[in-house]
């Protein structure tokens, strides 16, 4: 097994012979008699793991090693004992404020110095240690979590794409609500930080946006599947679907982490509220609507107007679009409407690309 290096820099050869000797049978020891010299030396030696330094040297000062030490944030794995002599006036609070391990004084004493260094090369490594096994716990629950999530997604997805299926739709639905949703978000913080979304944020608002339909699993066949318009009293009854979803969620309330389950229920119970309160089925006005659910509205109102269904034809991509701005299909936060604006291109693209690959129809 090859030995630890320990690099000694001193421009005078006596006490590099004397810490060469100490340390030689337990390390390697390589030496330097300047800065310059140790700077090489450090370039070309990634397994040195102390470096003593004299500070008064020619060419360039033990000083000059820490200013490049400090510049290739080497000082917190690479630890440096500064050996000075009693006469250099500041130099151990100079030394500190760099970050050097330890300062001994001039003359030393070797026993001293052998047992300070050891100490400080076995703390110096197991923080690496520590450092590199935080690291892998870290990788471990982040792989974890990662299962944890793609699993609770294709239980939602698979879940939303039941009640899909139930309204004779293809699943392709959801998809797209979901692609529409992280797209708007994406333009909303980057454009409007007041929101304060986050990535997390957007990631779990988009996977919650599956849900906002999962209560029509509770509306009457005859109403779900009718060719033609509702009447008054079975559209009565359709909007029931909102809080019939908050029902469903209510029993896993316990079972999901706060903020995901609420954005989930913000979507279910309000992605058909209107901006001026002609929604339902709360008639909540303005910002009343959680930011969610009123990028969840454009979404699902977009890609209902897009798609085939069985009591209408698919409007085109910019017809659509022109009924949703003109206020058609009700009112939008003006903040939402320019984030529509915005995602414009995306929206278009992300319809013709699904037509491409609708092999079926």
């Amino acid at each position: 097994m090859d030995k630890q290096k320990i690099l000694i820099v001193d421009d005078e050869e006596v006490n590099r012979s004397i810490l060469e000797i100490m340390f030689q049978t337990e390390y390697e020891v390589i030496q330097a008699s300047n800065g310059q010299q140790a700077i090489e030396q450090i370039e070309n030696n990634d397994d040195i793991v102390v470096v003593l330094l004299d500070i008064v040297m020619p060419v360039m000062d033990g000083f000059g090693v820490l200013e490049y030490m400090q510049s290739k944030d080497l000082l917190g794995t690479l630890p440096v004992i500064l050996i000075t002599s009693e006469t250099i006036r500041n130099s151990e609070e100079k030394g500190y404020s760099y970050g050097v391990a330890d300062v001994i004084h001039k003359p030393f004493y070797p026993d001293i110095v052998e047992r300070r260094t050891k100490n400080i090369i076995e703390l110096y490594q197991n923080k690496h240690n520590m450092e590199v096994r935080l690291k892998e716990q870290e990788e471990e629950l982040l792989a974890q979590q990662k299962v944890i999530q793609d699993n609770n997604e294709f239980m939602i997805d698979a879940l939303s794409t039941v009640v899909e299926f139930r309204n004779l739709e293809t699943g392709d639905h959801i998809r797209r609500i979901k692609y529409f949703t992280r797209i708007m978000l994406k333009y909303m913080e980057k454009y409007f930080p007041k929101y304060g979304l986050t990535k997390t944020q957007i990631d779990e608002i988009a996977r919650a946006s599956a849900l906002h339909d999962v209560g029509k699993i509770g509306i009457p066949d005859a109403i779900l599947l009718k060719p033609g318009r509702l009447t008054p009293e079975e559209f009565e009854e359709m909007k029931k679907h909102t809080t019939i979803g908050c029902e469903i969620l209510e029993n896993f309330r316990e079972k999901q982490p706060n903020d995901f389950f609420q954005y989930c229920y913000e979507i279910c119970r309000w992605h058909h509220e209107r901006w001026d309160g002609n929604g339902y089925p709360d008639h909540l006005v303005g910002d009343q609507i959680p930011i969610s659910a009123q990028i969840v509205a454009v979404a699902d109102v977009y890609d209902a107007l897009v798609s085939k269904r069985v009591y209408k034809g698919a409007y085109a991509n910019s017809e659509a679009y022109e009924m949703i701005l003109n206020g058609e299909c009700g009112q939008f936060s003006p903040d939402v409407l320019e984030c529509f604006q915005l995602a414009k291109e995306d929206f278009f693209n992300i319809v013709e690309v699904i037509k491409m690959f609708d092999f079926v129809g």
